[in-house]
């Protein structure tokens, strides 16, 4: 059955679509971008559809992006999509605007206990019983004209998304699709989060075992790799590679014969930004004392473990009671916050991570879990 598509190719035919959207409960977005050698993602396509028809919204012929970001901030209409995080930051970047409220199939799909983490053809498959063409993922979005195939596979993605949300929505009570929406929310703040690059060097594997000067090392390090990468438009790892900055900050180069002999330094960084990472070593070495870094935390002992698998029993239990994927329920970095609010002994305290119907929930039942191992309940 051939699918209805409408093409979308400047500012008044998007502006005129987005206020019919405007009345509408739902509509489904996808988009699709070329990220091979980019900080930032180039946007080929965007998909939009109501569940009858595929709007392809061509972003090479359009400048004036207000009507969808107002589309996107509706409170009445909600947006679909799919594992979706890299689609908010094509929104993002091109309307400055996140979807609100959200809805990801992906999400919906655990609740309802189909799987977790459900790739999209997988779950148009599960739900729909149709299966989808592959190969057009990684093919070029920004050449133009696109391919029959491109323009087939980019609608079919978009109509589908539609017919699974209305395939979806009726099995999910009202709570859970509450659920859902407050996931989706949550996902759009985290997102949404301006994050400090000098706050970067915190996730560093292994940097609980650096001193405070070596972390103001790794900081700057880590704050002046992201500021360069988005100012170039290259990967990260393109301006210096991950695994090498925590041996810079140990070990603290101070001429480039040394840079050298880092751990995966590449040639190329050595001869482009030799110098400024020297600098920027011996300045961050030399920070005043009233400036440095407290430690980061130690990884919880081995003994935590076994507290730790008692606390994720609760959330499968629950998970088992609900009939909703186990992944859903409680996160690790929930459990590992909540362990090192006073582990072994207590009192503990729910971290605020924990949220919503998690907190309502399991919060009580995670605390009387930890009394019963010698922690007390604050």
């Amino acid at each position: 059955m051939a699918i209805a598509i409408e093409w979308i190719r400047d500012d008044q035919a998007l502006a005129a679509r987005c206020a019919a959207w405007q009345a509408l409960p739902f509509i489904a977005l996808d988009t699709e971008f070329v990220r091979v050698d980019t900080f930032y993602p180039k946007v080929g396509l965007l998909q939009v559809s109501d569940g009858h028809t595929a709007f392809l919204i061509d972003p090479l012929g359009i400048s004036a992006w207000a009507p969808l970001a107002e589309l996107l901030a509706a409170p009445g209409v909600v947006k679909v999509l799919h594992a979706c995080s890299e689609d908010l930051e094509v929104l993002a970047r091109l309307t400055g605007q996140l979807p609100a409220p959200l809805f990801d199939t992906q999400l919906a799909a655990a609740y309802l206990g189909l799987g977790f983490s459900m790739g999209y053809s997988r779950l148009v498959q599960e739900v729909l019983a149709i299966e989808l063409p592959k190969g057009e993922t990684r093919s070029d979005w920004l050449q133009r004209p696109l391919s029959e195939l491109q323009v087939s596979y980019a609608a079919e993605d978009a109509l589908h998304l539609a017919e699974v949300y209305q395939a979806l929505r009726p099995r999910l009570s009202d709570e859970r699709f509450g659920w859902v929406l407050d996931d989706g929310h949550e996902l759009v703040a985290q997102w949404g989060r301006e994050v400090d690059p000098r706050e970067l060097y915190r996730d560093a594997r292994l940097g609980w075992k650096l001193t405070p000067v070596q972390l103001a090392v790794l900081r700057e390090l880590y704050a002046w790799r992201e500021e360069q990468a988005r100012l170039r438009d290259v990967p990260r790892n393109r301006v210096i590679k991950e695994q090498t900055l925590w041996p810079l900050a140990r070990f603290q180069p101070n001429n480039l014969s040394a840079l050298a002999k880092i751990d995966e330094m590449h040639p190329r960084t050595i001869r482009q930004d030799g110098e400024t990472l020297l600098a920027l070593i011996h300045d961050a070495a030399h920070t005043p004392e009233a400036e440095l870094p407290a430690p980061l935390p130690d990884p919880l002992p081995m003994e935590a473990a076994g507290v730790l698998k008692q606390l994720r029993a609760v959330g499968q239990a629950e998970a088992e009671r609900l009939g909703i994927a186990p992944e859903l329920v409680l996160r690790k970095k929930v459990l590992e916050a909540l362990l090192r609010s006073g582990f072994p002994n207590g009192p503990y305290t729910l971290p605020d991570t924990l949220r919503g119907w998690r907190r309502e929930r399991l919060g009580q039942a995670l605390l009387d879990n930890l009394a019963t191992v010698g922690g007390e309940q604050p």
